[in-house]
Formats: C-alpha cells, structure tokens, sequence
C-alpha cells in the first residue's frame, strides 16, 4: 500500500483527530487519487483550503498523490501574501451573501439583524443549497461538512460553534465583517431590505397604543412586516453590543 506524508495548517487542524492534529502523519491509499479526494477523506471540505504545497511546489486539486510525497496543506490567508502560488479557492465574494443550511435558524436570524443578506428556508434540500449559492454567488454556512464536499460548491463555511451567539461572532470574524454591519436594514423574516413608509400609510394595521406613541416606520415590501424603534428595537440593540463582536 502506498502512503504519502500530510501536514494540515492552522484552523484545518479543527477538521482532525487528536492524533493528526499540528503534526506530520503519513495516510495510506490505494490506486492514483488525487490530492482533494485525499484530503476530503480525512474529513476536510475543499471549500476550507487556499494551498497545496507537494514536495515544496504549489499544486492544484487535480494532483495524483504519490507514495512518499511530502503535502502541506493551508486555510485561506487572510493578511498573508501568497500571490505568487496556485490559489485553489475562487477570488474572494466581492459582495458577501450567505445561504444558511436548515438548521441554523437562530444565527440566521442574527444575521439579517445586523443587515447580512442570509437566504434560509428550513424546506431546502442539500442540492437546493448547492445551486442556490452557485447561481447566487453565496457562502453556504452549515454545520454538515459533508455539505461542503460537493463539488459544485466553491464558496462554503463549516461553523465551528454550535452556540448561535458565539456562531454570529465566529463569521463576523472570519469573514472581516466588522466594517460592514447594518443593523435593522433587512426584514428578520424574508431577508428584503427595509424601506421608509409614511404612518398614515400603515396606521389601520397598527396597535393603539403603537399608532399613539410612535411616528417613524419602516416596512419590508415584500412580507409587509411593519418595524418601529419600539421596546423590541431596544432590546434588539442591546442584544447586539451584549455580542461585543470583534472590531466593533
């Protein structure tokens, strides 16, 4: 049986058991695979790393792995300069859209309220999220590495917490979102930006005592869901400095 030598870098480690974690071990296989389908069978999804380094050479996912070769494997850089080696990720998302898997309804609903455009239906199959963030141009966020294996997918996510406010703080910082925070812009319910709308407008839909008290309202013109700097808006607000997310 052959067996090459790996070396997984940094948040990649989070991927693997105790025994393989920041160190090189060697991994045994059969026939002429190539590198991604070696390294998606040890658990990591493709969409988690940037670089492949053979033997000290930059190399693609299409590499046949052979016996004794040396792999070094890497995240995505963030600050460091790589431009000079084979980026096997797609160009960063100049606008950054997500589409969350069926079970992260709580993070989801955070991060529309903070103004991230986030497409969630709880009806969604796997290939519904695949060619939804293909066509869309979206990160898929899931908790399903096996999700993230698909080989339509290049833009993906695997959620390290399973707690919705650390999860929240979690993508505001690994994907730098802390410049571009929007809160109370988007509809908590259907994802539509929220417009202006006159109170006159809306008044016959309103409570007494919120048509009294209160001038300024805004409505998602799609599900029609009316917003006002009610005491919910307080508690919203104060719920977003109790995350103290990083950079804020």
């Amino acid at each position: 049986m052959n067996q090459a030598r790996f070396r997984f870098y940094e948040e990649l480690n989070d991927f693997l058991p105790a025994s393989r974690k920041k160190q090189v071990f060697s991994h045994p296989f059969h026939g002429n695979p190539s590198v991604k389908d070696l390294i998606e069978s040890m658990g990591v999804p493709h969409t988690e790393v940037d670089m492949i380094l053979v033997n000290g050479e930059s190399v693609d996912f299409s590499y046949k792995v052979s016996s004794a070769d040396l792999i070094s494997v890497y995240p995505v850089f963030e600050c460091l300069d790589i431009s000079d080696v084979q980026h096997l990720r797609a160009q960063p998302l100049r606008e950054i859209k997500f589409v969350a898997d069926v079970h992260l309804g709580r993070l989801v609903k955070y991060l529309r309220l903070l103004g991230f455009d986030t497409v969630y239906d709880r009806e969604l199959s796997d290939s519904e999220i695949v060619n939804t963030s293909v066509s869309q141009r979206r990160i898929i966020l899931t908790r399903d590495k096996g999700l993230l294996k698909n080989r339509k997918v290049t833009h993906g996510y695997w959620i390290r917490a399973t707690d919705p406010r650390i999860q929240i703080k979690e993508i505001v910082s690994k994907f730098d979102l802390k410049d571009h925070l929007k809160p109370f812009s988007r509809c908590l319910r259907c994802n539509s930006l929220i417009v202006d709308v006159l109170k006159d407008e809306i008044a016959y839909k309103l409570l007494p005592k919120t048509r009294k008290y209160y001038n300024q309202f805004q409505i998602c013109p799609d599900c029609r869901r009316i917003y006002w700097e009610g005491s919910h808006y307080d508690k919203m607000k104060q719920f977003i400095e109790s995350l103290d997310l990083p950079g804020k």
